[in-house]
């Protein structure tokens, strides 16, 4: 895997001038067998060829390029090309895991030529690879096991040179963005790349998660359903974080027939009740919403979270505003979603008018689970394909970008709600969303 600067530069440089070759070979194929060349730039650059160009160059890179595929694809696929999300989909479950040696040079470099010392057992081969870093099973050695109870634990270690890389690989993957023109007009690359930035740095940062991970042990430590597992200081560095080894399925697996419609809803209704506490009692929210960072204990129906890189605080000012707005959402008010979204600089109000009604028709989709009496049925609804259909006149006539904070607060919402379309749950949206506005209104006042 490439580590250093240099030679993840060249690999990137190596990718655009095969990227670019290809859609040369592409242009000529369709030049010679229809005379045009008429089906546009965006569409030669991502002929078959070229996707599988950049599966294999980006399943080895990782890092920057999948962070930045997040950010564009916050609902769904909503305004990416269809050859970009499956672009995006292979590469994150693609498996390419770091050589063992320069495994063992990373974490020795952590935590002391003498790491394996700490562990009473070690699985060389990882478990699960995520965008920046995989993860490896292990048994605590006797001094650790016993000072924190705790005895197999599951081991992050970041992929090398993901963090020093950073601002390099997002600047090669703008260029190749720009260059292929793959995306279209509206989207605020800038402000996507600079939100991409900042998340990167806070997800290459271990120490900073491991707090996350335990601030939200302390916030959920009485919750009924959600579970968190405990991080071991004494083995967590910047690119190394060991904590408590949770047991589960991935959620995913509660879309399949043999789970219950009691059960699906279960996990649904309580992924909603988690967003809630998040907005209006935490002020404090773990905003990568990917099946992976769930897994569900069918034998004691709880729910454990993983993945605390990208957790963030919210502002109370913001938040006071962003509720007002999902409550005008709620109580279909159009006015007042109108009115929230300028103060919190969704909208300039100078907009011409087709832009904000497409907005605001966007927004009222967003809460229309809140606004549905009863049970909200996920399964026969969905939210984000109609959030879709606004968004063309939004690139079109959008005059500002949205909020840094709305990048992050999206798409754990979104993704909360692709989570229980996936479960076909159903969930009393609207009776929690009352609930928590009755327990926790007085940050409403807070704008």
């Amino acid at each position: 895997m490439p580590s250093g600067r240099a030679s993840r530069l060249f690999h990137y440089g190596s990718l655009a001038v095969g990227l670019g070759l290809g859609a040369l070979g592409e242009a000529a194929k369709r030049l010679g067998s229809s005379g045009s060349s008429s089906d546009g730039a965006s569409s030669v650059f991502l002929s078959r060829a070229n996707v599988e160009r950049l599966v294999r160059k980006l399943s080895k890179m990782r890092g920057a390029a999948l962070k930045l595929g997040q950010m564009l694809s916050i609902q769904d696929s909503t305004g990416v090309p269809a050859e970009v999300g499956e672009i995006l989909r292979r590469v994150q479950s693609a498996a390419n895991y770091v050589p063992l040696a320069q495994l063992e040079r990373g974490i020795a470099r952590e935590l002391g030529a003498a790491w394996r010392s700490e562990f009473a057992a070690f699985g060389d081969v990882p478990f699960a690879a995520a965008s920046i870093g995989q993860v490896h099973d292990a048994r605590l050695g006797a001094r650790l096991r016993e000072r924190h109870g705790l005895d197999r634990v599951a081991v992050k270690v970041q992929y090398p040179g993901v963090a020093g890389s950073i601002d390099s690989d997002l600047d090669n993957m703008r260029s190749l963005l720009v260059m292929s023109s793959l995306l279209p007009r509206g989207m605020y690359l800038e402000n996507t790349i600079r939100a991409a930035r900042r998340e990167l740095r806070w997800e290459c940062d271990y120490v900073r998660e491991a707090e996350a991970m335990a601030r939200f042990g302390a916030l959920l430590a009485d919750d009924p359903v959600f579970v968190v597992p405990r991080p071991v200081p004494e083995l967590s560095r910047q690119t190394v974080l060991t904590a408590e080894f949770m047991p589960g399925a991935r959620i995913r697996a509660a879309a399949d027939a043999d789970y219950t419609q009691e059960e699906r809803d279960y996990i649904g209704t309580h992924i909603i009740r988690l967003c809630l506490r998040e907005l209006f009692e935490f002020g404090f929210m773990q905003t990568d919403p990917n099946w992976a960072n769930f897994l569900y204990d069918r034998a004691s129906r709880r729910i454990a979270l993983l993945d605390f890189g990208a957790s963030r605080a919210f502002g109370a000012e913001f938040l006071g505003r962003y509720l007002r707005l999902l409550r005008a959402a709620m109580e279909g008010d159009r006015d007042a979603c109108r009115h929230w979204s300028t103060e919190l600089g969704f909208l300039t109000g100078y907009e011409a008018d087709v832009m904000t009604q497409a907005h605001v028709n966007s927004v009222l989709e967003i809460g229309k689970p809140f606004a549905a009496p009863g049970l909200y049925d996920f399964g026969s609804q969905d939210v984000s394909a109609n959030v879709r259909s606004a968004i063309p006149v939004m690139l079109q006539h959008r005059l500002t970008p949205p909020p840094e904070e709305s990048y992050s607060l999206h798409r754990k919402l979104s993704g909360a709600f692709l989570l229980c379309i996936g479960l076909r749950a159903r969930v009393p949206c609207q009776d929690m969303f009352r609930r928590a506005l009755a327990a926790h209104g007085s940050m409403l006042e807070q704008q």
